[in-house]
């Protein structure tokens, strides 16, 4: 039996490729032929890790095809074309208002992923989702297979790398740093942190913001939070990364005092785990799947008022114990995502789906 993996494009270092390729492992392990395949590979990627979509040949009814939805492609359409099983993990999908004054191309993309969600929701037998959020999205969208919730697989391993020493040695000190990290885009409201950050600096005049992550395809977006920092006249302590290698994320997530987010649609961030991994007290506006991912850790904000926001931080980072219960929370939250549960997990699911196709 072949279980073969299928999703658009395969990234280097982004959460759905990681998530793939640790899937890849425990699927091996499982001892079934494990194969990833996507129309777009990203070179940076060591070679064999997925192969061009062309190679994709002889699947038998008795295989089991994992299609990675995540966003709009013609893809989509063509997955009830292989004559085999057929298991959806959904990803989500951001809806396309967020971007339609930013990127026209954007939102015609996203429009397209949602139409390509309804018209698989009668094509697969079976679906995995991130975060009970995106479970209830697609039974809010006509879906009656059953689905499971499997939260993203992640290597912590990973994480134990050598952070830049650079990023350590020049922003370790002195200055309080605030953090997110995420992709530049309309949905996490870049523009409500550096609002939260603004009242913030009041309260605490020696502290700056980084935001981590590449703005690549929202430009747009990107020069109006520039804009709107010098209005503000934040050009010395706010920083904009852009795409940074994995050692300095590390490096900002070693040095970070606070992670902020006030994202409007996440499916599950990563990012909220990650901090958890590295001991960040984090705050978060709660929103679309960010209450299921802390699972009652952090501080979950009911609003994204900058004045409150900032206080809340500020009264957090001022009191060492209510600081350490807040980590110690989060410490035990991220047992929950340890990488042997969550791939026994996956594993169980995976042979429950194997075995009823059997005794059919």
């Amino acid at each position: 039996m072949r279980i073969v993996q299928l999703l658009p494009t395969m990234s280097f270092g982004d959460a759905i490729g990681n998530d793939t390729i640790a899937l890849k492992g425990a699927i091996a392990n499982m001892g079934f032929i494990s194969e990833i395949y996507a129309e777009n590979i990203d070179k940076r990627l060591p070679f064999d890790t997925a192969k061009s979509i062309s190679r994709l040949r002889g699947l038998k009814k008795d295989d089991i095809l994992l299609y990675h939805k995540s966003t709009g492609t013609d893809l989509t359409f063509k997955i009830q074309d292989f004559p085999c099983r057929k298991i959806m993990i959904y990803h989500n999908i951001t809806p396309p208002d967020f971007f339609r004054p930013y990127s026209a191309a954007a939102a015609s993309l996203t429009e397209h992923g949602y139409k390509g969600v309804k018209h698989l929701r009668d094509k697969v037998e079976y679906c995995i989702a991130d975060s009970e959020y995106n479970r209830a999205e697609l039974v809010s969208m006509g879906y009656t297979c059953p689905i499971d919730v499997l939260p993203i697989l992640i290597r912590f391993e990973d994480y134990r790398q050598t952070p830049d020493k650079r990023i350590i040695s020049r922003y370790g000190g002195g200055k309080r740093n605030l953090i997110f990290v995420g992709r530049i885009t309309p949905n996490k409201k870049h523009e409500n942190v550096i609002r939260a950050f603004c009242q913030y600096k009041r309260l605490d005049s020696d502290s700056r913001l980084i935001l981590v992550g590449s703005y690549t395809g929202m430009e747009n977006y990107y020069q109006r939070l520039i804009k709107y920092v010098k209005a503000l006249g934040l050009e010395d302590d706010v920083i904009f990364t852009g795409h940074i290698k994995f050692s300095e994320i590390l490096a900002w997530y070693r040095i970070a005092d606070a992670f902020v987010c006030m994202s409007e649609h996440e499916g599950f961030c990563v990012p909220l785990v990650e901090s958890m991994f590295f001991d960040v007290p984090i705050f978060a506006y709660d929103t679309s799947a960010i209450g299921d991912t802390l699972g009652g850790s952090g501080v979950l904000l009911d609003s994204n008022d900058p004045m409150f926001v900032s206080r809340v931080i500020h009264r957090v980072l001022s009191d060492e114990t209510l600081k350490k219960q807040i980590i110690e929370g989060q410490r035990r939250r991220l047992e929950d995502f340890s990488y042997d549960r969550i791939r026994g997990i996956f594993e169980k699911q995976l042979r429950g789906f194997i075995e009823k196709g059997a005794a059919i």
